[in-house]
């Protein structure tokens, strides 16, 4: 039961953090989508390169090979030379969707199992949980630029500044109605499309 429940914690995890991502990537014009904010500072184009490249090498064949794959090279992830945006984002897809298609068919026995990376030894949860708190990491950075950037046209992602109170009635009406354990940025998004001014959004 344990690590069922695990297993479909982390991917809703994953699924989340993958949906506030994209949310955020949504709002960010072309030329935003490239920027960074100085000459060290990764634009979101730059992270979203590094964590396809990231999903694409640690979750191919992930049972069987090291997560670290011979044919990644991780400092070109961090180089825009000819990419456009729309061939970054097939790549994110194409990383994510590799990473649904390993964890999924796991089974209770697989859990049991050691993967490296680079050469190190990891339980499949710890190998999870390595890469959950690794993407949430850049998920927050990506979701930090694309706020600066759209500043006062920011739509909020989160509860709105302010709302607390309405957010915690909100959660517990739906709950009154037997809708249910809640989706915890779904709902969040859902309530702050009926909030009243993006300027008080966070």
């Amino acid at each position: 039961m344990f690590i069922e429940n695990y297993q479909a914690d982390s991917l809703a995890s994953f699924r989340n953090y993958k949906k506030l991502a994209e949310r955020a990537i949504e709002q960010v014009s072309d030329e935003e989508f490239f920027r960074s904010l100085d000459e060290e500072g990764n634009s979101i184009a730059v992270i979203v390169k590094h964590i396809a490249g990231n999903a694409w090498s640690r979750w191919r064949d992930f049972l069987t090979t090291d997560g670290e794959k011979d044919d990644r090279n991780r400092d070109f992830e961090f180089e825009i030379v000819t990419d456009d945006r729309n061939a970054l984002m097939a790549a994110w897809e194409k990383g994510w969707q590799t990473l649904f298609d390993s964890i999924e068919p796991l089974t209770e026995d697989d859990f049991a199992r050691t993967v490296p990376i680079r050469g190190e030894p990891h339980t499949v949860v710890e190998a999870i949980n390595r890469q959950l708190t690794h993407y949430a990491y850049h998920v927050g950075q990506i979701v930090f630029l694309a706020k600066h950037f759209r500043s006062t046209e920011w739509n909020s992602l989160s509860v709105p500044r302010n709302r607390s109170s309405a957010f915690n009635q909100f959660i517990a009406d739906k709950q009154a109605r037997g809708e249910g354990k809640t989706d915890r940025f779904a709902s969040a998004e859902e309530f702050s499309g009926n909030a009243d001014s993006s300027k008080d959004r966070i």
